[in-house]
């Protein structure tokens, strides 16, 4: 049995399942709304972060590493368009693929603290680290730019695990109030490969949805339900 344990909001997780859709794989979708406790959530990860995967007897975490397996184990079933990537890195570019993947990582890393941050009331112009944090996706996007041809994702030819998780951490920043504008028309490579992502069907089956302390539920078209709201339905 498969199974993902999952926040709604995470990009990171929002990857994962991404690919498991590339992938036509069944599993469980444990999706957690609100915030857990601390024990609740070690149970599943001592890192205490989502996702976690569940593979018959084997436990993953950590959404590359988790993808990884999933490219290793898995082929992809003739989904419409460019196939995906059969490896999460490839033997004859291996080190700048991991490079790519890491940087793109390192984006998702400061975006998801510069919004954590938020809700914890503090914001960006308040506070030195999330400027420092936010001038990171500037200069990543910019060095991005300059990795993708034209036309072309991370991996001529395919869809790779770099598009998704990078797809994945730019949407999760433009659909929050966090203060930022990433100035996409800049970074016109950039926009052309997430635009292309955003019409694929595993993109349009796992949509950014807005998440903040407070939400337990959502309207069918995704808008969200505070506790005070479902309080008085």
């Amino acid at each position: 049995m498969r199974a993902l344990l999952f926040t709604t909001g995470s990009p990171f997780a929002r990857a994962v399942r991404i690919v498991l859709d590339e992938l036509a794989l069944d599993y469980e979708r444990r999706e957690e709304i609100t915030t857990p406790s601390v024990e609740e959530r070690v149970a599943a990860t001592p890192t205490l972060q989502v996702p976690t995967f569940w593979d018959g007897d084997l436990t993953l975490w950590e959404s590359g590493l988790i993808v990884e397996y999933l490219l290793s184990t898995y082929r992809q079933n003739g989904a419409a368009g460019l196939p995906l990537a059969t490896h999460a890195f490839r033997p004859e570019f291996e080190w700048h693929d991991k490079l790519v993947f890491a940087t793109i990582q390192t984006f998702g890393n400061a975006a998801t603290t510069i919004s954590q941050m938020r809700w914890s009331g503090i914001a960006l112009q308040q506070n030195a680290h999330l400027q420092r944090s936010a001038e990171k996706l500037f200069r990543i996007l910019n060095w991005l730019e300059g990795q993708l041809g034209d036309g072309d994702g991370f991996v001529p030819g395919y869809v790779s695990m770099q598009d998704i998780f990078l797809a994945s951490h730019v949407r999760f920043v433009q659909a929050r109030p966090l203060g930022i504008e990433l100035g996409l028309e800049s970074f016109a490579r950039v926009s052309t490969l997430l635009e292309r992502l955003d019409e694929r069907e595993s993109f349009k089956a796992n949509p950014i949805w807005w998440w903040e302390p407070g939400v337990v539920a959502y309207e069918p078209d995704g808008t969200p339900i505070y506790k005070k709201d479902a309080g008085s339905r």
